[in-house]
C-alpha cells in the first residue's frame, strides 16, 4: 500500500485521468476525495469504493466549490497529503480566431485559475501535516503545442510554469509540485482535440506523431501520478513528466 493513511483530492475524477488516478490511488490505501462538476459520474464511481472515497460535486473555478471540496476532505478524513488538479477543458481544434471570448475564458478558468484557488484552499492544510504533494495535469500540448489548439495549449504553458513556481516556492515548507504532461490520449475529448470525427484513419494521423505508436490511456497517467504522489518521489519537485510516448522528442 504506496499511499496508506493518505488522503487525496483528485478533480475531474469522473472520467478518464481523473478516474483512473483516484482508483488507483483508493487501490494503494489513500482515502479520497473524487471531485467532478459530473456530481452522479462521481458518485457512480464512489458507489465502488465506499470505504475510502467520498464524492463531491466541485466546479474548480468557483472558490466556494473549491473551498467545500478541501473542507470536506479535512472535515472527513482528518487532513489533505496529495492535491490532484486534474480537471480541465478545452475548445474544439479549430482555428485560433474562431475561439469566443466566453469559451476562451472558461478554458482559462477552469485549467489555470482552479490551480490557483486549490492551492489557496490546500496548502494551509498541507503545513499542518508538515508536508504534502500536490500534482498538475498539464499536457504536452504546453511543450510541443499542435496547431489549432493555441489557447488550450496556453494553459497547459501556464500549468508548466505554474508548477515550477510553486515548487521553488514551496519547498520550504516540505511541500513538493510536479506536473504530468499527458500527450493526446483516449479519454472522452478526444474528438475535441482532433477537431475530427474519431476514426482509425484520422487516429493514425495523429498517431503517427507518437514515437511508441499509440495515444495514451488512463493508467498510463494513473501510474505516474502514483509516482509522484508516493514516498519513492520524495526527492522530486518541480519537474513536468512526459508520459507521451516519445512525443516531445
Amino acid at each position: 500500500m504506496k499511499l496508506e493513511h493518505k488522503v487525496a483530492i483528485v478533480t475531474g475524477a469522473a472520467s478518464g485521468f481523473g478516474r483512473a488516478i483516484a482508483e488507483r490511488f483508493a487501490l494503494e490505501g489513500a482515502r479520497v476525495v473524487a471531485a467532478d462538476i459530473n456530481g452522479e459520474g462521481v458518485r457512480e464511481l464512489v458507489a465502488g469504493f465506499v470505504k475510502s472515497m467520498i464524492a463531491v460535486a466541485c466546479d474548480v473555478s468557483r472558490k466556494a466549490d473549491v473551498d467545500a471540496m478541501v473542507r470536506v476532505a479535512t472535515e472527513a478524513f482528518g487532513g489533505l497529503d496529495i492535491m490532484v488538479n486534474n480537471a480541465g477543458i478545452t475548445h474544439r481544434n479549430q482555428p485560433l480566431l474562431e475561439v469566443g471570448e466566453a469559451e476562451f475564458d472558461r478554458i482559462y478558468a477552469v485549467n489555470v485559475k482552479s490551480i490557483y484557488l486549490s492551492t489557496l484552499a490546500a496548502v494551509p492544510k498541507m503545513e499542518r501535516r508538515g508536508a504534502g504533494t500536490i500534482i498538475n495535469i498539464a499536457s504536452t500540448a504546453g511543450v510541443r503545442p499542435r496547431p489549432g489548439l493555441t489557447w488550450y495549449n496556453g494553459t497547459k504553458g501556464a500549468v508548466i510554469t505554474l508548477t515550477k513556481s510553486m515548487a521553488a516556492e514551496l519547498a520550504p515548507k516540505n511541500i513538493r509540485v510536479n506536473a504530468i504532461n499527458p500527450v493526446m490520449g483516449e479519454t472522452g475529448m478526444l474528438e475535441q482535440f482532433m477537431g475530427l470525427p474519431d476514426t482509425p484513419e484520422n487516429r493514425a494521423r495523429f498517431i503517427a506523431g507518437i514515437p511508441l505508436g499509440r495515444l495514451s490511456q488512463p493508467h498510463d497517467i494513473a501510474n505516474a501520478a502514483l509516482f509522484l504522489a508516493e514516498p519513492a518521489s520524495s526527492f522530486i519537485t518541480g519537474v513536468a513528466l512526459e508520459v507521451d510516448g516519445g512525443r516531445c522528442i
